[in-house]
């Protein structure tokens, strides 16, 4: 067996960790905390970028460290992870009937480098019935959740179509993070 570096994910997401674990990718969780706030105007993109490297930059102990972070953005609206059932309904609502964008900016960081992108997916939601937005939010599944829906559980149900990475709006853009992580000498395990 090939011996390849540590690699550290910046996160307590359990889909991020699946994720990476789907593709072989052997990790260690060390989750970061930080305010997540721009610290002045961002569009979407920017913003999630900034988000995962002040996450990266957190947890940095000489060690390769991977960050994410992400967002859904509509109209001029970025939407985290809704605060209370009423932030849950008022985003769904929002969300109904639309496209909208589900942005991750990924950070990978070691001792020589970072390396940092965006990945962005369009999503197109059906128009929701309210008795479904109503009973989805009484379920746990919205509150840690970009835009207070996740597509790889009953979020699912919302939409409609999708263009671009279905593993982006899960939480993790697969492909690309597994290309970037060959680049510092992380494989994926074919096991």
């Amino acid at each position: 067996m090939v011996t390849q570096p540590r690699l550290v994910l910046a996160s307590a997401s359990p889909r991020r960790t699946a994720l990476l674990t789907q593709i072989g990718i052997p990790h260690e969780v060390v989750p970061a905390s930080i305010e997540e706030a721009a610290p002045f105007v961002m569009t979407p993109a920017e913003y999630v970028t900034y988000l995962s490297e002040e996450k990266a930059k957190t947890v940095f102990d000489g060690t390769l460290v991977l960050a994410a972070d992400t967002v859904v953005a509509i109209d001029e609206h970025i939407l985290e992870k809704p605060a209370d059932e009423e932030d849950a309904r008022r985003m769904l609502a929002l969300l109904s009937g639309r496209t909208h964008f589900v942005i991750t900016g990924v950070t990978l960081m070691d001792q020589g480098r970072t390396e940092t992108f965006a990945v962005t997916t369009k999503v197109r939601f059906g128009d929701l019935p309210a008795a479904w937005i109503d009973q989805y939010v009484k379920t746990s599944e919205p509150y840690d959740k970009a835009g207070g829906y996740g597509i790889q559980s009953l979020g699912g149900l919302f939409v409609e179509a999708i263009d671009g990475d279905y593993y982006n709006v899960v939480g993790l853009p697969i492909h690309p993070v597994a290309r970037y992580l060959e680049s510092f000498g992380i494989h994926p395990v074919f096991a």
